[in-house]
């Protein structure tokens, strides 16, 4: 049977050796999860046929809290992946100090193939897979690529009717009419957003001065290019996964989400067209991958011509690349804080849950601001402490934070 072992765990891990002592009993607590499921299940299609899906969850460390993270559905879901992202949850919480672990779900499946019918049937089955291993104070999902406010609607709705109990604190990520938390839907690119302008205060660089290029015109990367560009940067550059638009005197941001909207891709748009490859390569003064992960990889980390990188997908940097990177002198704002505004938004959700009671917008933004900006500043005392780069930094202070709750419970 193979080991229960997260093998870019362990890359990530090693990095950070030179600067801190690891214990090996210390990397066995961070590297292997408290659980891991593996799944098959069938879903009734709607000509009749039962299909077999396969899924996953994987809870990592909850040392300090319940463990937390998005459910995806993606035809290139894998295990690894869904074990990797759990650790990166675990550390992101983490970073933003808030009380929950890691977590992360998936199921290999590609939803546009599905009817809407067939899309409820398929989340539903994955929540009574999962059904004993979650609960508001055990492990809460939330949506993540292809999964949707509609879905954690189906997936909480599931749990409720197995558990026969009112509990909508199972799962973030809901829509507002079931008790979801204003704000959620543009979190993880707000959040993005204001670590983005606080760097470059803190270099003051200005916003018309500075160029930006987004991989992904979807929640995340849609919204970070609509307030980026509210706040006078310049987007130059913008893609969906067929390919990208560039004009160099910067995009109107209101027409290229609104031609998206209306037709379904960028295709035909009066821009000059790139690919995915080429927009990850142009020269901006910022990269913003916002799409899936591994986009930056050994294979062309050298191409990367951008100064600066707000990772706003999950793992879009393989741990070769960003030696790379490293060496080339390119700044990554790592995604365990470029994009935690959206765990960030959904503990406020869970919050909010737990005491019926419910928060305005101007307040869960007034909230989330403060706690973006606290991170930025406890993490930049520990680069400057360490003297490294801001993903050692940040995976330095996660690691402290947890191994101290595991060191207070008593585990060590």
């Amino acid at each position: 049977m193979p080991e229960n072992i997260c093998i870019n765990c362990k890359k990530y891990l090693e990095k950070i050796r030179k600067y801190i002592d690891l214990k090996e009993n210390e990397v066995d607590t961070l590297t292997k999860p408290r659980r891991t499921l593996m799944f098959s299940f069938p879903v009734p299609m709607d000509d009749g046929e039962t299909k077999i899906f396969t899924g996953y969850r994987v809870q990592f460390n909850d040392a300090r809290g319940p463990t937390k993270g998005g459910i995806r559905f993606h035809p290139d879901a894998d295990l690894e992946e869904i074990r990797t992202l759990a650790f990166l949850m675990a550390l992101k919480c983490a970073v933003v100090n808030i009380p929950f672990g890691g977590a992360k779900g998936g199921v290999i499946v590609d939803p546009k193939k599905l009817s809407k019918n067939e899309l409820e049937h398929l989340s539903r089955a994955y929540i009574r897979e999962i059904f004993k291993f979650i609960g508001p104070d055990r492990d809460i999902p939330a949506p993540d690529v292809n999964t949707t406010p509609q879905i954690m609607a189906w997936m909480m709705d599931e749990y409720e009717k197995i558990k026969q109990a009112n509990a909508p604190g199972v799962i973030t990520g809901k829509p507002i009419e079931l008790r979801g938390s204003k704000l959620r839907d543009i979190a993880t690119s707000l959040g993005g957003a204001f670590i983005l302008r606080e760097f470059m205060k803190a270099k003051k660089l200005k916003p018309e001065e500075t160029t930006i290029a987004i991989q992904g015109i979807g929640n995340a990367g849609g919204n970070v290019a609509k307030i980026l560009s509210e706040w006078g940067y310049k987007i130059v550059a913008i893609s969906d996964s067929k390919n990208g638009i560039y004009n160099e005197k910067g995009l109107d941001i209101k027409k290229v989400l609104s031609y998206k909207k209306e037709k379904g891709n960028l295709i035909g748009i009066d821009e000059k067209e790139v690919s995915n490859k080429e927009l990850l390569e142009l020269d901006v003064g910022v990269l913003i991958p916002a799409a899936l992960g591994d986009q930056i990889t050994k294979d062309n980390a050298d191409d990367i011509k951008a100064k600066i990188i707000l990772e706003l997908a999950n793992g879009p940097t393989t741990p070769e690349a960003d030696t790379i990177l490293d060496k080339n002198n390119v700044e990554v704002i790592p995604d365990i804080l470029a994009n935690a505004g959206g765990v960030v938004v959904s503990y406020f959700e869970w919050v909010q849950n737990s005491m019926n009671y419910y928060w305005e917008e101007d307040e869960v933004k007034e909230k989330l601001e403060k706690i973006m900006i606290n991170a930025t500043k406890e993490f930049e005392v520990n680069c400057a402490s360490y003297k490294c780069n801001m993903r050692d930094a940040l995976h330095i202070l996660a690691i402290n934070k947890i191994l101290a709750a595991e060191k207070l419970r008593g585990i060590h």
